[in-house]
């Protein structure tokens, strides 16, 4: 049986200087809407016992649009400043319903660098995607293909602190059922090997980092000697940056590949059994 669902499809791509330009300024814009918005939501519950919502802070941004210092949110799309404010709404009704903590402001260094566009703030035809503002489409890797006949419903673009560029493609997907097998399995995580099953199968560890032990210790220490705040110790970074991105990218292959095998591999009545041995 056929299952309807959503799906991201996510691709590599090389933005062109400008449009790199556009897409940051777009980040640095998106999260300072957020800050002043989660800014404006604590103080109003935290002087008045307000619950600010939505609406409320949609009408703060298009004011905050029309004055001196924030006239520069104009020159980005509108469309992913107001996708924020959702985001942020949804955090804060989590939050009321104890279910997540207090949303946090989101930090240069160390929030992702994200921005949301639907379907009003890009265009989407001939595997050629061009966003809001811009007048060329990006240059995307399309490792794989969408699903035939559909569209994307919204397009993510982001920057992770390797300085790669990735957009993903939410579309509606039709998932088929594993065909049953009867076989289950157990899995128990060990100390010598990433896990051992039921069945008497020892997976090994890879362990990816050893491989670029040297290279990430010979990217950290020059990061050491580099000054704070300068342009030197933003490029030792991204040298660092770019071996955990290595490390984490070929550990995060292997246990899709992993789970996929003992997925396809163990599926009882149409569905997937996998027992943990605790």
């Amino acid at each position: 049986m056929d299952t309807g669902v959503k799906r991201a499809f996510r691709f590599r791509f090389y933005p062109t200087p400008v449009q790199a330009d556009l897409l940051n300024r777009t980040f640095g814009s998106v999260r300072l809407v957020y800050n002043m918005a989660l800014q404006a939501r604590t103080e109003a519950w935290r002087d008045r016992q307000e619950r600010v919502n939505y609406t409320a802070t949609s009408a703060m941004l298009t004011a905050w649009k029309k004055t001196g210092e924030l006239a520069f949110l104009n020159e980005v799309s509108c469309v992913p400043l107001q996708q924020c404010l959702r985001h942020l709404q949804g955090g804060f009704t989590a939050f009321w319903e104890k279910r997540a903590r207090y949303p946090r402001f989101k930090s240069k260094r160390r929030s992702r660098a994200s921005a949301e566009f639907t379907a009003s703030a890009f265009t989407y035809k001939n595997g050629r995607l061009t966003l809001a503002k811009m007048t060329e489409p990006l240059d995307v890797v399309w490792s794989r293909p969408l699903p035939e006949g559909t569209a994307p419903s919204t397009v993510t673009v982001t920057r992770d602190r390797a300085g790669r560029w990735h957009v993903s493609l939410l579309c509606e997907d039709r998932v088929e059922a594993l065909p049953p097998t009867g076989a289950m399995v157990g899995a128990d995580a060990g100390l010598h090997h990433l896990i051992v099953l039921s069945t008497g199968e020892k997976i090994d560890n890879p362990r990816h980092e050893r491989a670029d032990r040297t290279r990430l210790a010979r990217a950290q220490r020059a990061l050491a000697r580099k000054e704070k705040g300068s342009r030197n110790r933003d490029k030792a970074r991204l040298k660092v940056a770019r071996v955990h991105a290595r490390i984490a990218d070929r550990r995060r292959d292997h246990l899709h590949k992993l789970t996929t095998r003992l997925v396809r591999e163990n599926c009882e009545y149409g569905g997937v059994l996998l027992r943990a041995v605790v």
